[in-house]
């Protein structure tokens, strides 16, 4: 990859910020940022549009405004601005400048909040009056901070100051730490994920060949993150209207009429919400012709939700994207290849295939451990069809945590200056090299000398039409621990009395005996709302579930 060069030294500098500068020389008056700020009297959603040179100059002002107010390279800013125009300029900002960014996920409950505050130790905080008023409410947890920056809401323009220029960029390289970003907690605590210039390189270069993308497509992220890639891919960002905090109460109207209004060509968001809009795009006869690709992740994507969408995008394709914030990306797996090949085995208990590793990257399966691994376990690789550990390397593969030297003992194994990552999944390697995702290692149920294997087993189930979603359980009784499957029903589909029940049970038994991994599961329970994780709303928590559910 093409190094970032400053003018004023003829040294090399590696920073992500580079590819904005790039963009704005090429395509200076192409659309780059897209806020809604209301309707029209035709019902219209009116957008505060900005250029790519416009996103620029904002980068740029940011930077000289905070760099005024005493952060500079290696200053850990405690980043929390609403989706929109500040976040994306400040966060590029801040990469220009060297400052770490910390991002943590807004929706994940104010104790841990506080907890990854205190963990991540900021320098600066730069936020909405809210956050600025929370960090004087909880002093303890933001002892470190020494600047507060506060910014405005989602149209929020930079502060100009008299004789703002250009920001020359910080001489950051590959190495140098760039952000911190926080895993969703969906089975553990959150931890702060330590991310390096050459990390965000490597997955723009990553995501662009992996998908085809090009200039000027149009683009509507469901996850205020994958916001940041868009200045660097080239695509303009279109800000739906969600609450990031809670995405899976999104209004689907909202979405396709964004979609539809701006000709959106790339969508990312979990299948949850996806799920959300193709029940209402079925219902309203909506189909999203504009639409090249849906990158789907957060959680395993049913065959059934890729084929609904065969039938609502004319010609685009469904994508179902595989990683980890420790981890980005590792492998995608087309609709078409899902549909045609592996949707079937899915639905008789053999997990969700990922897709091949994406070029750079490697992955093998090891012997399942709770323990630390080593080098040596690394070399203990499990044969062709075999489950266990799924671990991976390549350039985009994080080193470390935070200010948690266990956990990264516990989830990284060093050899010969490589860093292999434990995704801390299960799954198996197909004779073509591809993944099979069979669930999270942390909710497995072993009981009676047999593995249970939450993805193997809801698959089997999750293709009956009156259910939403399953999860598989660990159920406490007399001692013993049962594998049970929760049920989720679909709207309207909730058994209402013990007749229903005992029907939705047999079809449910019925299923479960076409699959070995599910022949001998005779326990099921229904619940309303599952627990989920606060990123995607996608991942449930399997081990929350249960204890609630082994409580009652």
């Amino acid at each position: 990859m093409d190094d970032f060069v400053t003018e004023s030294s003829g040294s090399s500098i590696v920073n992500v910020s580079r590819f904005l500068r790039e963009i704005a020389a090429r395509r200076g008056d192409h659309p780059a940022l897209m806020i809604p700020k209301g309707r029209d009297t035709e019902g219209r959603i009116n957008y505060l549009t900005l250029s790519f040179s416009e996103l620029e100059g904002e980068q740029d002002a940011w930077g000289i405004h905070l760099r005024g107010k005493g952060i500079e390279k290696g200053s850990r800013v405690l980043l929390m601005a609403r989706p929109g125009l500040p976040l994306i300029a400040i966060c590029f900002a801040l990469f220009k400048i060297g400052a770490v960014p910390i991002v943590i996920d807004p929706g994940m409950g104010l104790k841990a909040f506080l907890s990854c505050v205190r963990r991540s130790k900021p320098d600066a905080l730069v936020g909405i009056s809210l956050a600025v008023w929370i960090s004087r409410l909880f002093p303890r947890s933001f002892k470190t901070v020494r600047q507060r920056v506060k910014v405005g809401g989602t149209l929020a323009r930079a502060p100009r100051a008299q004789g703002d220029g250009v920001l020359e960029p910080a001489r950051t390289s590959s190495q140098d730490f760039a952000a911190i970003l926080f895993t969703s907690g969906s089975t553990g605590a959150p931890k702060g994920v330590c991310y390096e210039h050459g990390m965000f390189e490597a997955q723009v270069e990553s995501i662009r060949s992996q998908y085809g993308i090009q200039e000027g497509e149009i683009d509507l992220p469901m996850l205020p993150i994958f916001a940041l890639f868009n200045p660097a891919l080239g695509m303009t960002t279109v800000v739906p209207e969600i609450n990031p905090s809670k995405p899976a109460t999104v209004d689907p109207a909202k979405i396709t009429q964004a979609i539809e209004q701006c000709g959106v060509m790339n969508s990312f968001g979990s299948p949850v919400l996806w799920k959300k809009i193709g029940a209402h795009c079925e219902a309203n006869g909506i189909t999203l012709p504009s639409l090249k690709r849906i990158l789907m992740a957060g959680a395993s994507v049913p065959p059934r939700l890729m084929e609904q969408f065969r039938g609502i995008l004319v010609e685009g394709n469904t994508h179902s994207a595989y990683g980890a914030t420790e981890a980005l990306p590792v492998s995608s797996m087309r609709d078409l290849d899902v549909l045609g090949e592996t949707a079937s085995l899915t639905e008789m208990g053999k997990g969700t295939c990922v897709g091949a590793p994406l070029p750079g990257v490697e992955a093998r399966i090891i012997p399942v451990s709770d323990l630390a691994v080593d080098g040596v376990g690394l070399d203990s690789g499990l044969e062709t069809g075999e489950i266990g550990e799924i671990v991976v390397s390549g350039p985009s593969v994080t080193r470390s945590y935070d200010n948690l030297p266990e956990a990264t003992r516990a989830a990284k194994i060093e050899v010969n200056g490589r860093i292999w990552h434990r995704m801390g999944d299960l799954g198996y390697l197909d004779s073509h090299g591809r993944i099979w995702f069979c669930g999270r290692k942390a909710e497995r149920v072993e009981t009676n000398g047999k593995c249970y294997y939450t993805d193997c087993c809801e698959g089997v189930f999750n293709r009956l039409s009156t259910v939403f979603r399953t999860a598989l359980i660990g159920l406490e009784q007399e001692g013993d621990t049962k594998p049970a499957i929760v049920v989720e029903p679909v709207n309207g589909a909730f058994p209402r009395n013990e007749r229903e029940r005992s029907q939705f049970i047999e079809g449910l038994r019925k299923a479960g005996a076409e699959s070995d991994m599910t022949r001998d599961i005779d326990t099921f329970l229904f619940d309303r709302a599952f627990p989920v994780d606060v990123r995607h709303n996608a991942k449930i928590n399997r081990l929350a579930l249960a204890r609630r559910l082994n409580r009652k």
